[in-house]
């Protein structure tokens, strides 16, 4: 007979009681954790320090390396941030695209022109970079230890015969091993080699090939990139200069001397110089709004505009201009343009010009170093119909009307007034031997007016990053002189 069930009080069920031949379980006795042994302790925190450490060094190197605005500047911060994890002082690198494009360099760090032509000197096979970049099976990068000046022939890094002018050559430089790298892009396969010098034999140990490993693995992803924009450059450059004269024009009792250069975006500076008839020329420069190719092309346009205007109305340079506006504006009603045109008579020497928002010309002489003045006007394309006065002037036998774009004033970095007052000290200070030829007035006002200004530019857009380069750096220069007999 089985137990009556006990009753449920206020929906509580009762307590089950054990069974008297049931054993209560008894609680797992687990052991308490034993702290880790102090040296284990030290050493997990030692290498979770030491991997921050080197990954904090790789951030910073690879931040450093993004703010690289060239291909130029990308490959000297790449070639010391290398060196740096790898422990050597010198290195170089050779840019050699697989695909054949271009373009191919050399840069050094450490070593000087004369050192990087005594390295071409060995054959390519026997260096460790040449044998990267000839592909071969055997050169996946490491370390080449040289035998010592005077020893019996060793075998390098890659099981190679250390050729006796490889030897020479690292005795000259006083390097004695060297570590070498592939740079491999995902997208565009080999880009070339880097190769770092130790002067003692030595080699990376592990850390320092892992990081290096890793750095380099990013660089050359960096420097794909670089690769491509500095191929785009170099073909604005190449197109920008064939719309601009392929030479210029001989004609009796003047000399012509014309210096252009392109910036690394692309502008739309332009000159141009035409004989025009009875013996008369035209001499133009302007500069269109804007930078890259479409510039480029409006700058093609609007060149070959104004030569076509200039051989119908040359003598009336205010005609020339005011026809050139009314077609910037019917037909690139969103782009504006500063210009000037110059009617010249070489045998009565004997100028009439007219400017359309444009720099003033300046005359440089013996006795005298003066800007011309013109009158005030706005640029082709800002009002709804442009007209300025023209200007009449008579160099002196000898004196030289020098014709350029803002973009020289610009590229000085300084405040207009004071490039304006640099750009006449340079033209008061052309030598007199440099004063009959005016190749070598545009030179010397090139260099006086740019120097000491195009390596602090190039310092600080290296510094600003990649987007400094719509500075004053980017600007294109023209200069167009004609020195009158």
């Amino acid at each position: 007979m089985s137990a009556p069930h006990l009753p449920k009080v206020a929906g509580i069920d009762p307590a089950v009681t054990a069974s008297p031949h049931t054993a209560a379980p008894t609680p797992a006795r687990t052991a308490p954790a034993q702290p880790p042994p102090p040296a284990a302790s030290s050493l997990i925190q030692d290498r979770l320090a030491g991997m921050v450490s080197d990954l904090t060094t790789l951030h910073e190197l690879t931040e450093r390396l993004a703010r690289a605005c060239d291909l130029e500047s990308s490959l000297q911060e790449f070639l010391r941030a290398g060196a740096a994890l790898v422990g050597a002082r010198r290195g170089l690198v050779v840019l050699e695209p697989s695909d054949g494009l271009g373009p191919t360099t050399t840069i050094g760090l450490g070593l000087g022109r004369a050192d990087l032509g005594h390295i071409e000197t060995v054959p390519r096979s026997a260096t460790s970079y040449g044998r990267i970049l000839d592909g071969l099976p055997d050169a996946q990068g490491g370390s080449e230890v040289l035998p010592e000046p005077g020893a019996a022939p060793g075998t390098g890094g890659y099981g190679a015969p250390v050729d006796p002018r490889h030897r020479e050559v690292a005795a000259r430089l006083g390097y004695a091993a060297s570590y070498a790298l592939p740079l491999t892009a995902e997208a565009t396969g080999r880009l070339g080699a880097a190769v770092w010098l130790y002067d003692e034999q030595a080699e990376p140990n592990e850390r320092q090939r892992d990081l290096a490993g890793l750095y380099v693995r990013h660089a050359a992803e960096h420097l794909a990139r670089m690769v491509e924009v500095e191929r785009a450059r170099s073909s604005l450059a190449t197109v920008a200069e064939e719309l601009l004269p392929s030479r210029l024009p001989r004609i009796a009792g003047v000399q012509l001397a014309a210096r252009h250069h392109t910036g690394p975006r692309g502008g739309g500076d332009w000159y141009d110089a035409l004989p025009l008839p009875e013996g008369a020329m035209g001499l133009a420069v302007g500069s269109v709004t804007g930078s890259g190719p479409s510039a480029v092309a409006a700058m093609g346009r609007l060149r070959a505009s104004l030569r076509a205007y200039a051989v119908m109305e040359g003598e009336d340079p205010v005609a020339v201009l005011s026809d050139l506006e009314l077609l910037l504006r019917l037909t690139e009603p969103a782009r504006s343009a500063t210009a000037l045109f110059a009617y010249c008579e070489p045998a009565a020497r004997k100028i009439i010009l007219a400017g359309a928002g444009h720099t003033p010309p300046l005359l440089i002489g013996e006795h005298r170093t003066e800007y011309v003045e013109t009158s005030l006007s706005a640029p082709l394309g800002m009002l709804a119909c442009w007209e300025a006065p023209s200007v009449e002037i008579e160099p002196a036998p000898g004196e030289t009307v020098l014709l350029y774009t803002d973009g020289l004033l610009r590229r000085t970095g300084d405040p207009m007034d004071r490039a304006y007052a640099r750009l006449h000290a340079a033209a008061a200070g052309v030598p007199r031997t440099a004063r009959d030829d005016p190749a070598a007035l545009c030179d010397h006002i090139l260099r006086t007016v740019l120097r000491d200004t195009d390596d602090n530019a190039s310092s600080a857009v290296r510094a600003a990053g990649a987007d400094a380069g719509a500075g004053a750096d980017a600007e294109d220069i023209v200069l167009l002189a004609a020195r009158f007999d």
